[in-house]
């Protein structure tokens, strides 16, 4: 679904506010500032509670006014979407009345956006969504997959992925490569898993999997969410072996405000001396297009100023708004990066690894070697900013109408690389097919994990042979699920 929340919320600035300013916080990848300027208009809020017109609620017409009007604008695929044309009504009338025909926003964001677009993002809660964007969020630390039972695909079963350190999972001592097949009691089936693992605490019941056979065992765990923050720097190592240094990252999701732990990450591997990277970015879903562009850099290092994505809007915004992505050499605050030199990178994925993970390795791919293992990408090349139900062109928080709490996230621009390649839909495909075997999942960051292990051998000259039609048969074992309204987003 493209809508996501339910509460609503009322909320005005009367700050003086520069609208431009919040826009180039969001398009320079500088999220932190834009939020701040965000509370920053709030805080100024209490004492004025009897200006404008707080207290009247917005009527669907205006809701849907303010989507027609967004993506009118900004909207990637304005250009085949008939009614977001122009001259599509010859009066506002009309387009009063066609706008009026739905009866909810949701059903108007869906008719006005491609049916080929399965990322933009409708929500009625924008402070949710801002958290989101934040990296904070209601989690109780326990990553998760979903499989179908062999033979059985009314039937699910859960894996452990990995465990946030310091979280409520953590706690009561959750490890990855744990199976469990029933919430609160219930069997998990593909109709009742969103409703089973929604609610802030539920109890898990634990199984085992041995690669033909679910069992049942008589233990559970109750979990509880809490406002969480997660680093996505989750696991380093470094490898010395026959010569070569290798280093290992899993980092899971492109936070700018993480973006010095990440620096720091690549201090400790030049420091170390790495000859050789794998890169783990198989639960990486993407964020920030500033923090992807200086992971790049950090890898490389070598190609300082040169194009390391362009941009496609729409063609009404196109000579205004795109502006190529450079390799860089310092971070958004300024500090030095700390980068590698290398000249070949090894990338682990699978079907999460999406939007900024995939403009890694497609922007890398015009400079450098980039040896993908695993399954291929989700597809996802295009960018999004926020808006609010305010005047174009800066749809901007402060001016916002005050009489809901809708906002959009839609598709705005495609990144293209320095040879052009691009409209990667089917995603990127691995040069090494390898899916992970949830009966056998190893350890993160540990020679012998399957996937990792694989690189090293490869790195050292090792191939190893391997059975492609198993891999695809366990591939389309597992549901494809978004784990919150951010998943795949990638960020201006």
């Amino acid at each position: 679904m493209k809508a996501q929340g339910a509460a609503r919320s009322k909320i005005a600035g009367i700050q003086k506010w520069n609208p431009w300013l919040f826009l180039k916080a969001m398009r320079s990848g500088k999220l932190a500032i834009a939020i701040a300027m965000v509370s920053a208009s709030l805080l100024s809020l209490s004492c004025f509670e009897d200006l404008d017109d707080n207290n009247r609620e917005a009527t669907t017409l205006e809701i849907n006014d303010f989507i027609w009007r967004g993506l009118n604008y900004f909207y990637l695929y304005k250009g085949s979407v008939p009614q977001l044309q122009d001259n599509a009504f010859a009066s506002n009338a009309d387009k009063n009345a066609y706008l009026s025909s739905f009866d909810t926003p949701e059903d108007c964001f869906e008719a006005l956006t491609d049916l080929s677009d399965p990322f933009s993002l409708l929500v009625d809660d924008y402070i949710t969504l801002e958290n989101a964007l934040a990296g904070i969020s209601l989690n109780n630390g326990m990553e998760y997959g979903l499989v179908y039972y062999p033979n059985d695909n009314s039937l699910i079963f859960g894996y452990v992925r990995y465990v946030i350190p310091g979280s409520y999972a953590g706690i009561q001592n959750i490890e990855r490569g744990m199976i469990f097949n029933r919430v609160d009691g219930m069997q998990l089936t593909p109709s009742n898993y969103s409703d089973l693992l929604s609610p802030d605490t539920y109890t898990l019941g634990w199984a085992t999997y041995d690669g033909t056979q679910i069992t049942e065992l008589n233990e559970t765990t109750t979990l509880t969410k809490t406002q969480l923050s997660e680093n996505p720097v989750h696991k380093t190592a470094v490898f010395s072996e026959n010569g070569h240094t290798i280093a290992y990252l899993m980092y899971n999701g492109f936070t700018n405000e993480y973006d010095n732990d990440l620096n720091a990450a690549f201090g400790q591997f030049a420091a170390q001396g790495v000859t050789d990277m794998v890169l783990d970015l198989r639960y990486n879903g993407g964020g920030s297009v500033r923090t992807a562009t200086s992971l790049a850099s950090m890898i490389t290092g070598q190609f300082q100023g040169e194009i390391f994505f362009t941009e496609q809007w729409n063609a009404d915004r196109q000579a205004q708004y795109a502006e190529p992505g450079y390799f860089v050499n310092t971070l958004g605050n300024g500090a030095g990066l700390n980068s590698l030199g290398l000249s070949r990178v090894y990338v682990l994925t699978s079907g999460r690894t999406a939007s900024a993970s995939e403009l890694v390795i497609n922007g890398l791919k015009p400079y450098i070697d980039v040896i993908q293992i695993g399954l291929p990408t989700r597809g996802k090349y295009q960018a999004s900013f926020l808006l609010y139900d305010a005047p174009a062109p800066a749809f901007s928080r402060n001016q916002a109408n005050t009489g809901h709490s809708y906002a959009m996230l839609p598709l705005v621009f495609k990144t293209l690389n320095a040879a052009g390649v691009t409209d990667y839909a089917d995603g990127l495909v691995p040069n090494i097919e390898l899916a992970e075997d949830y009966s056998n999942l190893g350890i993160l960051g540990h020679q012998n994990e399957p996937l990792l292990a694989r690189a090293i051998s490869e790195i050292l000259g090792h191939p190893v042979p391997f059975d492609q039609g198993s891999t695809r048969s366990i591939q389309q074992q597992e549901l494809q699920i978004n784990r919150n309204a951010l998943d795949g987003t990638m960020y201006r």
